[in-house]
């Protein structure tokens, strides 16, 4: 990640399927790198169900917009030349290109196939609803467009472990396959909501097999040595067999080294839950901190009774933030999704203070945030004026130990000290209430220094104590960051 590493989530659910994105985004990578991003999460970039498929259901793992396939031979986003002509943009200018890579499950075979399953509850998948019978499922994958190209490998019946739909009897719901070996993931190793939670959609693959294991490891081979990526974004691990997650990085770090990155997608806010993954991976990569996201949402959608003070509980941003990937929204939690949890605009700045201000955490810039929001349904054209205000604190100023200040229901902040390359230092006061104004210490070396607010909501200025003390204002429902005066003007 390196010192104020920043990460940028560089597509949203609703972009329009005009095959462009990659070429945005290519001709985005200078502006990024000048605004401090450092690493840039791309969508899924292989074949899904269609061209309009966002890329979480998954066809075809080595298709990257090359191949004419499900009605199309570009994704999305481009075709495979156009996105190799992106990454090697961003990393011309420095940034690294973290995949995200969907390993659950996959989606629209090319042909049906009769096998034995038993149907079971959807809201409890140990529960039983069926005799074993013969179904006719989606499970074989050829991939004729690809005719062997880069694998020859074919996808059956046995390779996964459950299915959403029986043919023979038109018939929706969730069975489970049945066969030698085969069933749900070990209660230990997924999510236990639902009975029982390996199942998520689509057909599910079975890591229990070994042919899938080893063409795994051979296609994130292939990938990551065709496309040349620096990490990871891993997709609904808590779906997937946590024993081989685990094999899966190690394997890759094995043979691209320990500095490939890797963030897991655990939708869960109890950070028992999260803290039990990452023992059981060995804290071996970072995760998406859901808690925190949602102590956002709520703070937003209910200010006048969110207690500000208690922002930060059960969250990694404070208990295991060397692990914790920060980020106000994503393509998930967006209005219109099922995980539906979207920052209110007014506090978007807030929150993106926090989380780029801070020293806590590894923060995510969603891009419509920054951009704006496709969908006519989302009134929120992003802000990327504000934004870049805080980013350009967070490269100037944004240095050194985090004091946190969180003695108030409406009102809390912190500072930052500075480091010996970046004798600075800010301090940062937030309101989900009424104007308001925070005591707080940035340090004695600061003394008699004069402080403004840089986000310009504030006109007056403040004196630093002798003791690095000061009170510090900010605007009702509002963010102020104050740093030296003398200090900006230089910059």
């Amino acid at each position: 990640m390196g010192l104020n590493g920043l990460m940028m989530q560089y597509f949203e659910w609703d972009l329009p399927n005009d095959g462009k994105h990659w070429q945005r985004l290519r001709d985005d990578a200078k502006h990024l790198s000048e605004i401090g991003i450092t690493a840039v999460w791309i969508p899924p970039c292989f074949k899904g169900t269609g061209q309009e498929d966002v890329g979480y259901g998954v066809y075809d793992l080595y298709d990257l917009g090359e191949f004419d396939q499900k009605g199309t031979v570009r994704t999305k986003y481009g075709t495979k030349e156009e996105l190799h002509e992106a990454i090697d943009a961003l990393h011309e200018h420095g940034i690294q290109v973290y995949a995200d890579v969907v390993l659950n499950h996959k989606a629209a075979a090319d042909k049906t196939e009769m096998f034995q399953a038993i149907q079971v509850d959807e809201n409890d998948r140990q529960k039983t609803i069926s005799e074993e019978h013969e179904i006719e499922g989606w499970t074989h994958f050829y991939f004729p467009g690809r005719d062997g190209k880069y694998s020859d490998f074919e996808w059956h019946w046995y390779h996964f472990s459950g299915v959403s739909r029986d043919e023979k009897t038109d018939t929706e719901g969730i069975f489970q396959i049945v066969g030698e070996g085969k069933g749900w993931a070990d209660n230990k190793e997924v999510s236990n909501e639902f009975g029982n939670f390996d199942y998520l959609m689509f057909a599910d693959i079975d890591y229990g097999h070994e042919e899938v294991v080893e063409e795994t490891k051979q296609w994130l081979n292939w990938f990551i040595n065709e496309t040349g990526i620096d990490g990871i974004r891993l997709d609904a691990v808590k779906h997937i067999k946590s024993s081989i997650v685990d094999e899966l990085v190690r394997y890759v770090r094995e043979e691209f080294g320990e500095d490939f990155f890797f963030v897991a997608e655990y939708w869960e806010q109890d950070p028992e839950i999260l803290k039990r993954y990452l023992e059981s991976q060995d804290f071996d990569f970072s995760m998406m901190d859901v808690r925190f996201h949602y102590a956002l949402h709520e703070a937003s959608v209910d200010a006048k009774n969110y207690d500000l003070a208690k922002l930060f509980d059960g969250t990694l941003y404070r208990d295991d933030a060397k692990y914790a990937v920060t980020f106000v929204d994503n393509h998930d939690s967006q209005p219109g999704q099922s995980l539906e949890s979207f920052v209110e605009p007014w506090f978007k700045p807030l929150a993106y203070g926090i989380i780029l201000l801070s020293s806590y955490g590894y923060p995510c810039l969603y891009y419509p945030d920054y951009y704006g929001y496709s969908s006519e349904d989302v009134d929120y054209d992003g802000q990327q004026e504000l934004i870049d205000k805080l980013l350009y604190l967070r490269r100037q100023f944004a240095y050194g130990e985090t004091a946190r200040y969180l003695d108030d229901e409406r009102c809390i902040g912190f500072t930052r000290s500075g480091d010996d390359e970046h004798p600075v230092g800010c301090a940062v006061v937030i309101s989900s209430g009424d104007e308001n104004e925070k005591e707080m210490n940035v340090g004695s070396l600061h003394a008699g220094e004069t402080y403004i607010d840089v986000i310009g909501y504030r006109d007056e200025e403040v004196i630093i104590n002798e003791d690095g003390s000061a009170v510090f204002s900010v605007g009702a429902g509002s963010i102020s960051v104050w740093v030296p005066k003398e200090k900006l003007e230089e910059s």
